[in-house]
């Protein structure tokens, strides 16, 4: 990888994650309308995904270039885990101080964001030895790598989005459990829920990349991996269509049209652990194409997010979705830079 490109694809999680804090800041300064609490509250936090996913690419990035020294190797991880661990503080902070519904519901969603966060930056610790995985994919499958992680440290870092989903999930539908007492319970319950998802798409990227740097990614992984980010994925945008057809209350939009959202999310994901599945070891023609992917998704968020914006015009109950998916389209064009330094990286392409 060449000097410029490594540059680019470090700027693309910055300037994303800038676009969402401006973005943000601007809602949330509107006025202290619940609509604007809640999305300028929600799209500022997604600046969270936005660090954390910074952190995988230049800790990718600095092995492909021969820069990547002791200090880089504690510094990125830790950056990432403090952009999420202020994002669940927050998000605690908000459902305890904010006295409304709108506070309830952007303080769950922020919390959601800063476990997604989390399960982020583990990508970025598990990638920390990276450059043993094209090392690996050329060698005997029962090859023990020098200097992997060891057993313990590969099951802590694995169990951390495995918790976070767990958490996730348990929470949310705790939260549907009580949506008999208010429409609030009933949205932060869904998008958290989904928010849970994505951590589990998360699960299969840092497996994937677990087990290739240790060099026990089996056969049966190829498909397993992909296979389960995908119906995590589908599940989501299943989820907020049912959502959006259960009913004629307009709380149903925001939590809907999120939930798609974040199907799109993982299906990004998919990219990544689709790439790292096609070239282990293994040729694949069309491995460049891959980053197309999350490019297309980011579209698609942006291309719904102006629908909403229409439909805004009419129903008020579109703008909380129609402003958080330009958030999530900004975190799906940064997976395209994750994804395209993956392919780089594990094609040897420059």
């Amino acid at each position: 990888m060449n000097k410029e490109m490594s540059l680019l694809f470090r700027a693309i999680p910055l300037m994303m994650g800038a676009i969402c804090l401006a973005y943000g800041l601007y809602i949330w300064n509107r006025g202290p309308t619940p609509d604007n609490v809640v999305s300028g509250h929600v799209v500022t936090f997604l600046t969270a995904i936005c660090i954390a996913l910074f952190s995988t690419a230049a800790t990718i990035i600095r092995q492909l270039t021969d820069t990547y020294g002791p200090g880089y190797r504690a510094a990125l991880p830790v950056l990432g885990y403090a952009a999420g661990i202020i994002a669940v503080i927050c998000g605690l902070t908000f459902v305890a101080r904010i006295p409304h519904a709108d506070g309830f519901v952007a303080g769950h969603v922020v919390f959601g964001i800063g476990l997604i966060t989390c399960c982020v930056a583990t990508v970025a610790a598990s990638s920390t030895k990276f450059v043993l995985i094209p090392r690996n994919s050329k060698a005997a499958p029962d090859a023990k790598p020098d200097n992997a992680f060891n057993e313990g440290t590969a099951t802590i870092l694995l169990a951390v989005p495995i918790i976070c989903t767990v958490v996730g999930l348990a929470w949310g539908f705790a939260l549907l459990t009580k949506q008999h007492s208010g429409s609030e319970y009933m949205v932060a319950g869904h998008v958290l829920v989904g928010l849970s998802l994505v951590c589990g798409s998360l699960i299969a990227l840092v497996a994937s990349v677990l087990r290739q740097i240790q060099n026990t990614y089996g056969d049966r992984e190829h498909r397993s991996w992909p296979l389960l980010v995908a119906v995590l994925g589908g599940i989501n945008i299943l989820w907020g269509l049912t959502v959006l057809v259960s009913g004629d209350d307009p709380a149903r939009l925001a939590p809907g049209w999120v939930l798609i959202g974040l199907g799109i999310v993982c299906w990004s994901i998919l990219s990544k652990v689709l790439l790292l599945a096609l070239v282990w070891r293994r040729s694949f023609p069309l491995a460049d194409r891959i980053p197309l992917i999350p490019v297309m998704t980011a579209l698609s968020c942006l291309f719904i997010a102006g629908f909403l914006f229409e439909a805004g015009l009419d129903e008020p109950a579109y703008y909380v979705p129609a402003r958080i998916m330009v958030g999530l389209g900004a975190v799906c064009f940064t997976l395209f830079s994750i994804v395209s330094i993956l392919e780089s990286g594990t094609s040897g392409g420059d």
